[in-house]
């Protein structure tokens, strides 16, 4: 039987690896279907993390984690988990390939993924001209107009990303406001050639068999429909936590949770189903940050090593 039973491998779970094999724990598994490092792989530039001076990918920033977490024993199974369920003080993990395992504690850090904005071709156009990813899919919008959707610090980040490489960044958002932190709406409009397309909806993505060919979007104020020349549509408008493993048969959840799906934790990440915790994303009042994630993991991890004592 396992101690713990990590679900996920990103900053929370790696950090919550380290410090209960550290501390401890002799038999601990993280369970990451792909590579170790979680969403923020995925990012351009970071500048905020404590103690890096230089700005850096986010594959930079997480390539000498999982290797500094094994080296004190923990253990990654390459497998997706489906289920975690409770029998007793007996908690069960089955994974995508039927294994099940057994485990003492859990603690639940899958992290959240890109949400759709729900406009007509973005699904139709997904990967053929609609990404979620301005570090994976911006090097083939080198020189040309792509628009990114979205108002908070990730769209206008990834805008900023993006108007280094293209030769135009439409900003578009709903609101005349941004979501951002001040110094990221700075940043922002610091680039000569990002064009804000504010208090606007997106009416459409379209395009033909090649891929997109450009967005509409209608004024919020006078109902004109504009129509942005651009091959590329970068969509950044919040996320989704993924808290599938929680559900059981009968639809409901292993532990309380929010309206919005994230798990509900006190300041221990510690979920009202004892021997169960929750770090980084997908928990309640989450950050979104790196430093945040890795700092719940630790949180966990250290009160995780108390209950088994």
């Amino acid at each position: 039987m396992l101690d713990l039973a990590i679900i996920g491998g990103g900053p929370a779970g790696l950090t919550a690896g380290l410090y209960a094999t550290r501390g401890g724990l002799s038999n601990v598994v993280m369970f990451e279907m792909g590579m170790p490092g979680g969403q923020i792989t995925g990012s351009s530039e970071i500048e905020n993390y404590p103690g890096q001076g230089e700005v850096m990918t986010g594959m930079d920033l997480m390539a000498s984690w999982p290797e500094q977490c094994q080296k004190f024993g923990l253990k990654h199974e390459m497998a997706q988990v489906e289920k975690v369920t409770k029998s007793g003080d007996t908690f069960k993990i089955l994974t995508s390939d039927k294994k099940e395992f057994e485990a003492k504690s859990v603690l639940m850090a899958t992290g959240s993924v890109p949400r759709r904005a729900g406009f007509k071709g973005e699904d139709e156009f997904f990967g053929r001209g609609v990404s979620t990813c301005a570090t994976c899919d911006g090097f083939f919008y080198r020189g040309k107009e792509v628009a990114v959707v979205g108002g908070g610090d990730s769209a206008l980040e990834e805008a900023y990303y993006l108007s280094k490489m293209c030769k135009k960044v439409y900003l578009v958002h709903r609101r005349d406001t941004y979501r951002a932190a001040p110094s990221t709406i700075a940043h922002m409009k610091n680039a000569d050639n990002i064009e804000e397309v504010t208090n606007v909806s997106v009416e459409e993505v379209f395009g033909d068999a090649s891929g997109v060919l450009g967005l509409k979007v209608k004024c919020n104020k006078t109902g004109e429909i504009r129509d942005l020349p651009t091959p590329g549509v970068f969509v950044f408008v919040g996320r989704n936590v993924l808290n599938a493993p929680l559900k059981q048969e009968d639809g409901t959840f292993l532990c309380e949770m929010s309206p919005n799906g994230e798990v509900v934790v006190d300041l221990k990440m510690r979920t009202n189903i004892k021997g169960l915790y929750a770090a980084g994303d997908i928990r309640i009042d989450a950050a979104k940050q790196v430093v945040c994630a890795a700092g719940d993991g630790a949180t966990a991890a250290v009160d995780i090593i108390e209950y088994l004592g």
